[in-house]
């Protein structure tokens, strides 16, 4: 075995301008609140929690382009780690997803109310406010490999139907947390089963293709069209659904425990290992091994760094 490196791809997007933006409406750089004047729900789409994750800045600014305007309730439309995404270089592209931690890590009560500050904390604390108000999210992100596009839909049943609804991607994964911290899609109503508010979390594709735009932007409008928040014209830009969608569930995230972690082999994503007990890894003295047959591999990660995830491991379910 040996360790696996982080794959190199050539960046195809642009990153855009999105200082005409900055001063927003809400008080907080960077998130603009568009509201119908009419009753509704109150739906965020949330562009780069992390800053070298770029399709979701393009999405956002092709809404603002268009001239989107809600049809019902309000939509929020913001930018996320502007610092991070400030840094980023097409030429080291993989150095601006966070400045000093991740983002999507820190949505735990104890973490939000603690005593410490960091780039994305002071962030995080600065969007809380208008996060509490939000019904409906959308969070884009973008993945280290070319594999298929999913929506991480949460372990909640209401993620799953949200994820149903909009129709994009062909993959719902059900998932749980990270050990690392709690994601934006999990904090507060979100991850409550019976709260009505629900958040879904897109991978829209490898980082930096351009085919990762097009799906964000996609997802987007479907997200806003089965909210009820298009009007007749946006509706006619709606792309058609996926058709049949597949859902995964997640039953295990490996953690690793120690800095010799490695694969077997490369893994990209999405792999179905057909034999239970399948080696995997090993994380020191431990074996990584696939727990049933047919084991999906959900975005093995090339940032094999003590504390963070290796692989989430999962089985189609109806």
């Amino acid at each position: 075995m040996s360790p696996v490196t982080e794959e190199s791809y050539p960046v195809e997007l642009d990153a855009p301008d999105i200082s005409p933006w900055r001063d927003g409406n809400t008080g907080i750089p960077y998130f603009t609140t568009l509201d119908s004047g009419r009753p509704g729900p109150h739906a965020l789409v949330l562009a780069l929690t992390h800053g070298n994750e770029i399709c979701g800045a393009i999405a956002v600014k092709h809404l603002f382009d268009i001239g989107f305007h809600p049809a019902a309730g309000r939509v929020t439309l913001g930018f996320a780690n502007i610092a991070a995404y400030a840094q980023f270089d097409p030429r080291e592209p993989n150095n601006s997803r966070y400045v000093d931690e991740d983002l999507n890590r820190v949505w735990d009560f104890a973490t939000l109310h603690g005593p410490r500050h960091s780039v994305e904390l002071d962030r995080a604390r600065e969007i809380r406010p208008l996060i509490d108000t939000v019904d409906y999210l959308l969070d884009i992100h973008s993945m280290q490999h070319r594999t298929e596009p999913l929506m991480l839909a949460g372990p909640l049943d209401k993620g799953t139907v949200l994820a149903r609804r909009v129709g994009l991607p062909r993959t719902i994964v059900r998932d749980g947390g990270h050990a690392a911290g709690k994601r934006l899609r999990d904090y507060g109503s979100f991850g409550e089963p019976g709260a009505a508010a629900a958040a879904l979390l897109v991978e829209c594709g490898q980082h930096w293709e351009s085919a990762a735009a097009n799906v964000a932007v996609a997802t987007a409008l479907r997200f806003l069209d089965c909210l009820g928040l298009l009007d007749t014209g946006d509706r006619e830009r709606v792309p058609a659904a996926a058709g049949a969608q597949r859902v995964i569930e997640v039953t295990e995230a490996v953690t690793i425990m120690t800095d010799q972690f490695q694969f077997v082999q490369d893994f990209w994503g999405e792999e179905i290992i057909p034999d239970a007990g399948t080696l995997l890894g090993t994380d020191g003295g431990r074996e990584i091994r696939t727990p049933y047959p047919n084991c999906v591999l959900i975005m093995p990660s090339r940032r094999l760094v003590r504390g963070q995830t290796a692989v989430r491991l999962g089985r189609v379910v109806d």
